[in-house]
């Protein structure tokens, strides 16, 4: 839902000063610090944060391992926090918004004015930055300054912890939408995290048939569709599958549940070659790769999917850890979680 068009151009009171955050300091250390409060900045609105969802992404800037730092994009200390909502404290030149606004964040930041913006392709933005993740602090600290494109209101009944799932969510609709899926289709889910959790909800409300494909018995307990491991998953019958996992050998499977001349929307990201991948495969088998970056121009429709009940994370919650202990967040996303995938930071600075 888009927010309502407030008239005044300048609400709530701008803080100044420092604020408390979780930052990462070097290679599986994190810690609490203080950092300085983001300055105004007109068409830009400041949120204090209120919970913050982990994932796979975070863990590897916790590891030392993304390509993020690999590349100099980022570097420590780094304030992380990409999957995340909170509350609006004050804008500067941003109509639209009002003090305590629930309003979630959207990870990627796009200028609007290049040539790829401008035809459409924001994804594809030359000029991107992501919150979290590289020239942008994320939003694991007391406030977070956002550009006001780069934020959606949350109704009232969103104002809970596993909203923070609005942000992967997005990059799920963004995949069934260009797989184009229909009522007959056949869809198979690799994957039992959150997003694989998350497209199952989305293909059961879409699709006829569904299964859920993976390696933890306790995920695909969750799925609440017939569901396989992957040892076990019938090959060659689905007309779309959505590879969620990014695992090793995730992508073979997807091609082997693939029927001929059916579609795989790679959703899962795997930055590991994938061994014994025969391309001829695919070209003889008439199958569809789409590759899905992300859902920016979803995060409406995402909202509502959620207050509808089209989507549900409830039951996707593994834990809520306080902010001031940060390295407990850390300590259960690297130690793995059978069953819910997801741990959430609350915000209690």
């Amino acid at each position: 839902m888009s927010a309502p068009q407030h008239t005044r151009r300048l609400v709530g009171t701008w803080p100044t000063g420092t604020m408390p955050a979780a930052l990462i300091t070097g290679r599986k250390r994190v810690e609490v610090g203080t950092v300085p409060i983001p300055e105004r900045r007109p068409g830009h609105v400041l949120v204090r944060t209120h919970y913050v969802g982990l994932c796979g992404t975070d863990l590897e800037l916790f590891h030392g391992t993304a390509s993020y730092l690999r590349e100099g994009r980022a570097r420590h200390p780094h304030v992380f926090g990409h999957e995340w909502w909170g509350e609006v404290v004050a804008a500067d030149g941003a109509p639209g918004f009002a003090p305590g606004d629930p309003v979630v964040g959207h990870t990627m930041i796009t200028c609007g004015r290049c040539a790829r913006c401008r035809r459409g392709a924001r994804q594809q933005c030359g000029r991107m930055t992501e919150v979290g993740l590289y020239g942008q602090q994320g939003a694991a600290a007391q406030y977070v300054r956002m550009p006001a494109h780069a934020l959606t209101v949350l109704p009232e009944s969103l104002a809970v912890p596993w909203a923070v799932f609005v942000e992967p969510a997005v990059t799920v609709v963004e995949g069934f939408r260009r797989a184009q899926v229909r009522p007959d289709d056949r869809v198979a889910v690799v994957g039992t995290g959150t997003i694989g959790l998350l497209s199952v909800q989305l293909a059961s409300r879409w699709a006829e048939h569904v299964i859920a494909v993976g390696i933890d018995p306790a995920g695909l307990a969750l799925a609440g569709c017939p569901a396989h491991l992957v040892p076990d998953a019938p090959p060659g019958e689905h007309s779309l599958v959505v590879e969620a996992s990014g695992g090793t050998g995730a992508f073979a499977t997807a091609l082997r549940l693939v029927e001929r001349g059916g579609r795989i929307a790679l959703v899962g990201v795997s930055n590991e070659p994938e061994e014994g991948l025969v391309p001829g495969d695919v070209a003889l088998r008439g199958v569809t790769v789409l590759g899905v970056q992300h859902g920016i121009d979803h995060y409406e429709e995402t909202v509502r999917m959620f207050a509808e009940g089209v989507l549900d994370g409830a039951r996707l919650v593994a834990a809520v850890v306080p902010a001031r202990t940060p390295e407990r967040a850390f300590e259960l996303l690297e130690r793995g979680r059978s069953g819910p995938p997801k741990v959430i930071i609350g915000a209690d600075w």
